[in-house]
């Protein structure tokens, strides 16, 4: 990469019905240095026309929207982008609310995170920032208070340990420490490696149980009752 391409603005998609909060996300993000409005959709299905023609760096998605929800076109893109092999657009789920289970459902869908539409200007520009250099991004409060709640709505007996077959004795342990949010210095500190080994295993771990993120781990780890 080079000088010119590592110092780009981000390219930020906001997808929202309603005007009056596009506006005021518009004059935010147009009002900093390193970040530029890639374009604007109303709905799910103009996001999807929009991100498959012109792919912004990170997507602001809205959940809730007529014609096309957020995570029914959060699924779509990311399913066009797997398929067409392309890399797999960064998107934050806007919502209303902080127990919402679209925001589970946007999360396995491929979200990097989510926010709440009344978060503090400052916020929602840091997890622009923090989403674009690859991390996930939650609204203040506990994302395990999230899946776990919404893992209740799911009717299984017990744990499911057999989705686990895939993966190797030490990828388990990853895995688990992964899913209950420690970081890579302290799975490292914890496994008496390396965070490359612990980066090569989380890799590994992701690929095989099909999940794209680390908040899809989560997810799936409560969805199968792998945390208790």
């Amino acid at each position: 990469m080079t000088l010119a391409e590592s110092s780009a603005p981000i390219s930020v998609a906001l997808v929202d019905d309603q005007p009056l909060f596009r506006a005021g996300i518009r004059m935010l993000v147009q009002s900093q240095l390193d970040m530029r409005l890639a374009w604007e959709a109303d709905d799910g299905g103009q996001a999807v026309a929009l991100a498959a023609a012109r792919p912004p760096d990170v997507m602001l998605m809205d959940l809730r929207m007529p014609v096309m929800d957020g995570v029914t076109a959060t699924r779509t893109i990311w399913d066009a982008a797997t398929r067409d092999g392309a890399e797999k657009p960064k998107i934050i789920a806007l919502t209303t609310f902080n127990r919402d289970q679209a925001v589970v459902e946007a999360v396995q869908a491929g979200a990097s995170g989510y926010l709440l539409k009344s978060a503090e200007p400052e916020f929602l520009l840091a997890a622009i920032r923090t989403v674009h250099a690859g991390y996930s991004v939650i609204a203040p409060g506990s994302v395990h208070d999230l899946f776990q709640h919404a893992a209740r709505t799911v009717p299984v007996a017990g744990p499911d340990l057999s989705v686990l077959d895939p993966l190797s004795v030490r990828e388990r342990d990853v895995f688990l420490l992964a899913a209950k949010g420690l970081s890579n210095s302290a799975m490292a500190e914890s496994l008496f490696v390396s965070e490359a080994t612990v980066k090569t295993h989380l890799r590994s771990v992701l690929t095989k149980l099909g999940v794209g993120t680390r908040l899809q781990l989560v997810s799936f780890a409560y969805e199968h009752r792998l945390l208790g």
